[in-house]
């Protein structure tokens, strides 16, 4: 899936070919590159194989999660360390996840903001954490603390029972004075997480995330939110029902988040309903694929080349081959749908599926990241003749999200090591048609 970007390889457009009938673009450079800018709990998986004393000795309780003090975490690590227990150190947090797939996607920058240890130990977790991050994913703007990022250690003994040990550490101490207003002025879009709202009294990490929100509206830039948990969401649906409808753009889910978000278990009603929210709808569904929900023009809406489907809406995706744009910006505005299955009907074994739905919002972002990238690049093109907010049609960004989808789905870790290849050699073409 080619776009637009730095590349060693060709282009999926050729930005230095002009259209004939175009009026001359400026030069690219970075003050026409497109990113996307997100906000973090900067946070580090750390996977350990212990016995079942180790457990007891530190408190925690088989097979559930506690939330533990700086102190104890700072001496259970230091255990693991000095027994040579750890097996994986895996850089976290679904922003930071999805901020690193973007770049490698793309192979283009993206930017993370959040908080960083002043001082950083070679070996340590916020040394694996910076390892394992893209170098792409521009880390310049992190805020230094005097102190642990988040850690969440995942001790498994040797039943293979998991019991999870979590550390806030400082990761909600991210300041408003830290958030650079002309990043997020001139990003494609700006990525927040529910869980930034969720953080103690005192914590600064919820007035810098309203902080960024107040500089992404006065720009016009989309805001993108993933739910993260259904927890969060069925403390206080109404909260977030209307938290979506005065500020975000476009919302990435689970089926058990939207149906906590919408009170519908069918992730099509769901997704239907949030459109009364939002503009772009993105909501993975496990087994039964992705669904995506979004506005269009009634008088640019293309219809699909591919069988009907039936659903709660009869024939959903009649027009799932039109792009998607912001309510506000359609004259008339059509709801338009689209579905698809597990890639390859789902990995034969599934590894990890811890960063699936990260992954899918980084081909979503990485599309609408492009179509700014051409619009910049290209702005008398065909191609922006409506102020589209993606740059492919629904299906196609379907078929990329849930790409990305299988891939983390069949490793181990959250986060990509590489890219995906142009075309896959046990697909058909027509897999790749628009």
């Amino acid at each position: 899936m080619r776009f637009p970007g730095k590349r060693k390889s060709r282009h999926y457009f050729p930005v230095s070919l002009r259209e004939p009938l175009s009026a001359p673009a400026h030069p690219e450079s970075e003050a026409s590159a497109a990113w996307v800018v997100g906000i973090d709990q900067t946070l580090v998986d750390i996977e350990a194989r212990v016995d079942d004393e180790f457990v007891q000795r530190y408190g925690l309780s088989f097979g559930h999660s506690l939330v533990i003090e700086d102190a104890t975490a700072e001496a259970l690590y230091q255990e693991l360390v000095a027994g040579n227990l750890i097996t994986h150190q895996f850089a976290g947090g679904t922003i930071g996840n999805t901020m690193h797939n973007y770049s490698v996607l793309a192979d283009d920058r993206s930017v993370l903001l959040g908080v960083m240890c002043r001082n950083i130990p070679i070996g340590s977790y916020a040394y694996r954490y910076l390892c394992n991050t893209s170098s792409r994913t521009d880390l310049n703007y992190l805020q230094g603390v005097d102190g642990p990022i988040g850690r969440c250690f995942t001790l498994i003994n040797a039943q293979g029972e998991r019991t999870f040990a979590i550390s806030p550490g400082m990761m909600n101490h991210l300041s408003p004075d830290s958030i650079p207003e002309e990043i997020i002025a001139g990003a494609a879009a700006l990525v927040l997480s529910a869980y930034l709202v969720r953080c103690k009294p005192g914590e600064p990490m919820l007035d810098a995330t309203l902080c960024a929100i107040r500089y992404a509206r006065k720009h016009d830039v989309p805001i993108v939110l993933t739910l993260g948990t259904k927890y969060v969401i069925a403390d206080n649906p109404q909260w977030w029902q209307d938290f979506l409808r005065e500020n975000v753009s476009i919302l990435a889910m689970n089926e058990e988040e939207a149906a906590a978000l919408t009170g519908e278990s069918d992730p099509l009603m769901a997704a239907d309903k949030a459109l009364d929210w939002v503009d772009l709808v993105l909501c993975t569904a496990g087994p039964q694929g992705l669904f995506m929900a979004g506005y269009t023009e009634e008088s640019a809406r293309r219809e699909t080349r591919h069988p009907l489907l039936p659903g709660a809406i009869e024939g959903f995706n009649q027009y799932e081959f039109s792009r998607a744009m912001r309510r506000k910006a359609c004259q008339r505005a059509q709801r338009i749908y689209s579905h698809i299955a597990p890639y390859m009907g789902g990995p034969e074994k599934i590894m990890n599926t811890n960063g699936a739905g990260d992954g899918a919002l980084a081909a979503l972002l990485h599309d609408i990241s492009a179509n700014q990238y051409h619009r910049s690049n290209v702005p008398d093109s065909g191609k922006h003749q409506h102020p589209w907010l993606t740059y492919s049609s629904l299906a196609q960004v379907c078929k990329y999200a849930n790409r990305v989808s299988y891939q983390v789905l069949k490793q181990h870790a959250p986060r990509l090591s590489r890219g995906l290849p142009e075309r896959e050699d046990s697909l058909e073409e027509a897999y790749w048609a628009r």
